[in-house]
């Protein structure tokens, strides 16, 4: 497989760095062909601006969707976009790993999606009937991505009803919001908790959960979403009075209940009273 690694931590000494590394090394054993997006590395730009999209921004007022969707389909997106969605064209799988920062991602990486998963490629994807290809469908369809990420809380705080919220539920707008909206095929995220105090024994642990992952990334079970155009959703793309009936809640967008996220890298980390959110030196 054609794997791309998108990394997200501004220090290469840290816990993900390490695991980075090892995973990147564990990939290449398996026989994958990897690359890498090291985002602070790349001194990747979050930002999106009119320089994106070259001569099509002109000087007129800047709408962002249909002036990025013009500029892709004439291919004058910045290089450095253009770069990317290289990458992810390649690619048959896409790690994205980071810090859980406040509930979500280190703003570098937020703009890397917010500029590489511009309309037309990402997103406003149609098919020749006048479908809107998203959720389960699209440009990048058939493509796996994985999260991997570290949090200071410790794992019970996140779970089913830790102070935190599930992970799960955390992760939906990554999950569900831009990978699987995209169309690709979202794996269980392996997450490392109490990152920011990890005895070394935890970390050999996390190191192997990962290497474990990674040798069933071409045949783990994605998250079992249901898809936009599979009969699930009425024409409002409300869910069916049939399907999982009196139950509200991100869950009713599973076709299947979830289980458990396993993490055997995680019960013994020395406890941390940091809320997932906070900057984490992991």
């Amino acid at each position: 497989m054609n794997v791309l690694w998108v990394f997200a931590h501004p220090e290469p000494r840290s816990l993900n760095g390490a695991l980075r590394d090892d995973g990147l090394r564990t990939l290449r054993e398996l026989g994958h062909d990897v690359r890498e997006s090291d985002l602070y590395a790349m001194k990747w730009n979050p930002v999106v601006d009119a320089a994106d999209f070259g001569a099509e921004a002109g000087d007129e007022r800047l709408v962002v969707g249909a002036t990025s969707a013009r500029a892709h389909a004439r291919g004058e997106l910045s290089p450095d976009i253009a770069a990317e969605q290289e990458k992810l064209d390649w690619a048959d799988a896409v790690v994205v790993q980071f810090p859980l920062w406040w509930y979500g991602m280190p703003a570098i990486l937020k703009g890397w999606f917010d500029r590489v998963f511009v309309k037309g490629f990402g997103y406003g994807v149609r098919a020749d009937d006048g479908r809107t290809l998203r959720y389960g469908e699209g440009r990048l369809a058939g493509k796996r991505a994985m999260v991997v990420l570290t949090a200071g809380a410790r794992e019970p705080a996140m779970g089913p009803r830790g102070v935190n919220g599930p992970l799960n539920d955390i992760l939906f707008p990554l999950h569900h919001g831009t990978l699987f909206y995209a169309g690709m095929s979202v794996l269980e995220p392996v997450p490392v908790y109490g990152a920011d105090r990890l005895p070394d024994e935890q970390f050999t642990r996390a190191r192997e959960q990962v290497r474990t992952r990674l040798a069933t990334l071409e045949t783990a079970e994605p998250i079992p979403f249901r898809t936009q155009n599979g009969g699930d959703y009425d024409e409002d793309l409300v869910l069916r009075a049939d399907h999982a009936p009196g139950t509200t809640g991100l869950a009713v967008h599973l076709a299947e209940p979830a289980g458990p996220i396993v993490t055997p890298a995680t019960s013994a980390a020395v406890p941390s009273r940091r809320p997932p959110g906070g900057p984490l030196p992991s």
